[in-house]
C-alpha cells in the first residue's frame, strides 16, 4: 500500500466533494484521528486516520514548515 506523506496545514483533495460543492480540505489536526476543515464553508470533520488515507485523493498544497 502506498504511504502518502501529509502534514498539518496541508490542503488535500478527497475522493468525494463536500455538499457545499468544494473539494479542498485543510488538515487542522493530526493523531489517531484527523480533523479536516472544508475550504468553502469552514465545516470541520473528524475522521479516523485509516479512513482518511482511503478517502484522500491527492495533496494540493504542501505546507512549508
Amino acid at each position: 500500500m502506498e504511504q502518502t506523506e501529509f502534514g498539518l496545514n496541508d490542503v488535500v483533495e478527497m475522493k468525494k466533494p463536500h455538499p457545499c460543492g468544494v473539494n479542498r480540505w485543510k488538515i487542522i489536526r493530526l493523531g489517531m484521528d484527523i480533523r479536516i476543515k472544508c475550504e468553502g464553508c469552514s465545516h470541520s470533520v473528524l475522521i479516523p486516520r485509516r479512513e482518511f488515507t482511503k478517502k484522500m485523493k491527492k495533496i494540493l498544497v504542501k505546507h512549508e514548515a
